[in-house]
């Protein structure tokens, strides 16, 4: 017992950021290539009662993407993905985000949020990869790509053996409106994560409203599997 009792994980993220993310139960992730479209796009998932966002560092656009929302939409919770390098972790501090993610596990990155006390999710889907982010005191994970590595019978298979320490995951790649509700109902999900909320074309045509519709399907979802 005491040796379970050393081994239970503090989190991360900040607890009513944690609880606030698992409310929320969705996190729109999304590749910005023109500033000015950030902030729309956030009001938009506002509007559907989506208020968490993940913008990713594929772009340039990005990191300037992400201090207008947070200038100009500060109910929104902004993280940045796509997190590679210890410089990037300073850029996305310095910016003001919220929480970042990877899509896989590097150890300098991970201790460099650490350092900066910035809440970071690394991404695994492997056992192996998650006793490194064990051993980084991770709590967090994203669980990366999702439906391409086996799904939640893969989840649930590297998941069993360390489900005692507390441990969530945040699927993403391959989650969408169709098979959300099903990863929600499983109780090693904090949240789920996805780009369907805005597509590529519907951000090139501007159509906010339908960004608003998307989000507003994904709250319903959320809200008849945990609660409005």
């Amino acid at each position: 017992m005491k040796q379970k009792q050393e081994l239970l994980l503090e989190s991360q993220f900040p607890s009513e950021m944690s609880q606030r993310i698992e409310r929320t139960g969705v996190i729109s992730v999304l590749i910005i290539d023109d500033v000015a479209h950030a902030v729309p796009l956030a009001k938009a998932l506002l509007a559907g009662g989506v208020d968490a966002m993940e913008l990713t560092l594929r772009t340039d656009a990005a990191i300037d993407s992400l201090k207008q929302i947070r200038e100009h939409v500060p109910e929104m919770l902004a993280g940045i993905g796509t997190v590679l390098t210890i410089d990037q972790v300073d850029q996305v501090v310095a910016a003001g985000a919220h929480f970042a993610v990877s899509p896989g596990l590097n150890p300098d990155v991970v201790e460099r949020a650490q350092e900066l006390n910035l809440p970071f999710a690394p991404g695994v889907m492997t056992p192996s990869e998650i006793e490194v982010a064990l051993k980084l005191d991770c709590r967090e994970l994203k669980f990366f790509p999702a439906e391409p590595s086996g799904g939640q019978k893969m989840l649930d298979s590297i998941r069993a053996p360390y489900a005692h320490l507390g441990i969530r995951f945040i699927p993403l790649g391959g989650v969408n409106a169709g098979n959300m509700e099903s990863w929600l109902r499983n109780p090693g999900v904090l949240a789920v994560g996805g780009s369907w909320l805005t597509p590529k074309d519907v951000i090139k045509a501007k159509d906010w409203g339908e960004v608003t519709r998307l989000a507003t399907e994904a709250r319903a979802i959320v809200d008849r599997v945990r609660g409005s």
